[in-house]
């Protein structure tokens, strides 16, 4: 047996294992790092930090804490927050009193919340604030199971017999650890392998979400998989942001207590600019939005400094796209990353004048990132890649614990997903679908045999819904969803995702674009702009203080947007090509349910939402 499979194979039966494990190995080492207002309210936060032993103290509180409150092995403890130290403390303690975690997005508004929190039979939620305590005392006639709600930040909400704060949780669980010091030890050496640990309802770009029951196992395999790939070693500092109601988030946790590395945790997305050159990370994860945000703002931000800046920076970005293509090019074929002796004096002048801001800006440690959740334009990949920030692709769903899929760290391809995390098998059907089996794969659907008889075979195999393409060498290459394909009148399929990805990397002024052409004779686009890009554009071309929806319907906009879809189309199929297109008068958000807390587009909401502006580029056409 290899050491990879050893190491796998002889994981803890639960995630509360792992961590008991980890406290033991390194109490005294740094575990979390998270931000706190400065004492004077001014100025930036501060940034505290948390032992393995001091995290140890708080997670053992609140689990006795649940304990008291009456919360059985297996019951679920929903967990309503955006991404902060308390969540991962929390969820740990529920995990270590034996219960399970049910996942809420703090967006999520109070129907959907109370649908989550009754098919979950929830008996006690943590909510972050007087907001998430409100959506559930409006709904609370509809939750009969829910007993208790705690509170993080007590700020404004109401006081109750059924209401407390963290604070108070955490009291009474001590006190009762004071009297029954060996309670959680017990509870967490009674957890099998196969009892419910974390129950993540699906973002649903359509439909009910499903709620995907995730075993301790799960995440014990998570651990060790991630820790057995060798991207991230004890030495890493993590910047932690991602959404942690969202699998890849949360995976990102379990990983953490295997390796033992620290993680800075701070979910505010509009501190990431600030936050990253305090933290200065040596990895990260993202979705793709994000990178495309920071290609998008340089490439604007050139724009905006004069012609000979722009043309400085073009020149620049493409040489960075040539020089990750040659370097993985050669290291795939000889194993080591050269390049011509031309391209290299050409990206040391690039480096100076470009890359090593962009690097700065990222902390200036910044070793790899990960991508997921959504494909990433290529050739923004190239461009980060030459410009010295390794984006390492990868893929996986809720169903299967987040991730399936990870490129390695030296031989990373970029527009792949990697290769399969050691112990998961992957097949591809003979319409293309990616079947996968292995440790990560869900238990099922909460309460809906029938749909989890629809993804899962019995021997085991998972249907993604994903369309992909497998190297002979075991690379993975998504080319689309299986219901997200659209067939033209004419009889061409489209994978739109693979169109608008390619436009994101052509536009710095795209935010979001959905590309519609099923059953009809060409393809349109509705496309939205990135507000902060727009305005400074704005700037200099006579719109200076104009509000966006003006911005986008002016005549000059319109035309800049029009240079950018011919361009895009130069490199299309004819049948691919976008023949017309609308600027939409806003940026697509979560508030509106355009898209999901991932970011990831919900295709029929902007379609029906939009359905007016669809038409309208459809009228006077034959339609075949």
């Amino acid at each position: 047996m290899s050491d990879t499979q050893t190491l796998i194979e002889n994981r803890p039966p639960s995630v509360a294992g792992l961590f008991l494990d980890r406290v033991t190995a390194t109490p005294d080492a740094e575990a979390y790092r998270y931000p706190v207002p400065s004492p004077s309210g001014q100025g930036p936060d501060e940034w505290k930090s948390l032992s393995w032993a001091q995290a140890a103290e708080r997670v053992f509180a609140i689990a006795a804490g649940l304990i008291e409150l009456g919360v059985q092995p297996e019951q679920r403890v929903a967990l309503a927050s955006s991404t902060r130290v308390e969540w991962i403390l929390a969820d740990l303690g529920i995990m270590c009193a034996g219960a399970a975690t049910t996942t809420v997005y703090p967006q999520t508004n109070a129907d959907e919340s109370a649908y989550i929190l009754s098919d979950s039979e929830s008996r006690v939620l943590i909510a972050e604030n007087a907001e998430q305590l409100a959506k559930a005392k409006e709904k609370r006639a509809e939750l009969p199971e829910l007993t208790h709600v705690v509170v993080i930040d007590a700020a404004g909400a109401e006081t109750a017999d059924w209401i407390l704060t963290l604070d108070e949780l955490e009291k009474r669980g001590a006190a009762r650890l004071e009297k029954d010091p060996d309670l959680i030890r017990e509870r967490v050496g009674a957890i099998s392998k196969d009892q419910l640990a974390t129950l993540i309802y699906t973002s649903g770009t359509t439909g009910r979400p499903k709620g995907v029951r995730l075993p301790h196992d799960n995440w014990s395999y998570m651990a060790k998989a991630i820790a057995a790939t060798g991207l991230v070693s004890g030495d890493d500092v993590q910047y932690l942001w991602l959404p942690l109601a969202h699998v890849f988030g949360k995976v990102l946790t379990s990983g953490q207590i295997e390796v033992g590395h620290v993680t800075a945790v701070d979910g505010r997305v509009d501190k990431i600019i600030e936050n990253l050159p305090v933290v200065q990370p040596t990895y990260m994860a993202a979705v793709p939005r994000i990178f495309e945000k920071v290609y998008n703002g340089v490439a604007a931000k050139a724009r905006a400094g004069g012609g000979a800046k722009y043309k400085i920076f073009q020149w620049a970005a493409e040489v960075a796209r040539e020089y990750a293509k040659v370097s993985q090019d050669n290291f795939r074929r000889t194993g080591t990353a050269t390049v011509p002796f031309g391209l290299n004096a050409k990206h040391k002048v690039a480096d100076t004048l470009v890359y090593a801001k962009i690097r700065e800006a990222f902390g200036g440690n910044l070793r790899a990132c990960v991508s997921g959740s959504a494909a990433l334009a290529p050739e923004i990949g190239y461009f980060f890649a030459g410009a010295g920030i390794h984006i390492l692709e990868g893929y996986g769903l809720t169903e299967s614990s987040a991730a399936s899929f990870v490129n390695p760290g030296e031989a990373y391809r970029t527009g792949t997903v990697g290769k399969p995390l050691p112990g998961t098998e992957v097949r591809i059907a003979d319409d293309g679908e990616i079947l996968l089996r292995g440790p990560g794969i869900m238990e099922g659907y909460h309460k809906l045999p029938e749909k989890t008889a629809e993804v899962l075979e019995p021997d085991g195999w998972f249907h993604t819904g994903d369309i992909g393409e497998l190297s002979p060498d075991g690379y993975l290459r998504i080319t689309d969803r299986k219901k997200d394909l659209i067939k033209t009148s004419g009889g061409k399929y489209i994978a739109p995702a693979e169109v608008e990805g390619q436009f994101k990397a052509v536009c710095p002024y795209v935010s979001n674009i959905l590309v519609h052409g099923a059953d009809r004779n060409f393809c349109t686009a509705l496309i939205a702009l990135d507000e902060i890009a727009i305005t400074e554009w704005a700037k200099e071309n006579g719109l200076e203080g104009k509000p966006y929806a003006e911005i986008v319907a002016a005549p000059q906009t319109v035309e800049m947007v029009d240079g950018y879809v011919k361009q895009l189309n130069e490199g299309l199929q004819r049948w691919q090509t976008i023949k017309k297109f609308r600027l939409l008068p806003r940026d697509l958000d979560v508030e509106h349910g355009e898209i999901t807390p991932s970011l990831k587009l919900k295709r029929p909401v902007v379609e029906r939402e939009y359905k007016h502006l669809i038409e309208e580029m459809y009228e006077g056409s034959r339609e075949a």
